[in-house]
């Protein structure tokens, strides 16, 4: 798969989170770990991302170092979301669904597009 069509495909991956922690909020309780989602290299794309596949020249660019800090961003603010399902705070997972979460899930759609332009796609 080329490196477009691998951010394209993550793209929608990471946009599908919105809905399963807005899911676990609405239903107090999710099946996913927060321990786990924490982890940025744990999802297809961060084993992508982290993985041998990219280009070397790719690995040390601007576009590439950006998505993989938002991404590990990403998945912080999702577990934190997750905690706040966990130990009942409704209140406090929305609010951070609405801010915090809704900004790092713009900014990494963002970066990905970015990514995937300059590297033709």
């Amino acid at each position: 798969m080329t490196l477009a069509n691998e951010i394209s495909k993550a793209i929608e991956t990471h946009w599908q989170w919105k809905m399963r922690l807005r899911s676990a909020i609405d239903n107090g309780k999710s099946d996913f770990n927060s321990v786990e989602v924490a982890k940025d290299d744990a999802c297809e794309f961060g084993q992508w991302l982290y993985g041998p596949t990219i280009p070397a020249v790719e690995c040390v660019s601007a576009d590439y170092m950006s998505v993989r800090k938002i991404h590990a961003d990403f998945h912080k603010c999702a577990a934190k979301v997750l905690e706040c399902v966990a130990t009942e705070k409704k209140a406090q997972a929305n609010a951070l669904m609405n801010g915090e979460y809704a900004k790092v899930s713009a900014d990494l759609t963002a970066a990905m597009l970015k990514w995937k332009e300059a590297a033709g796609g």
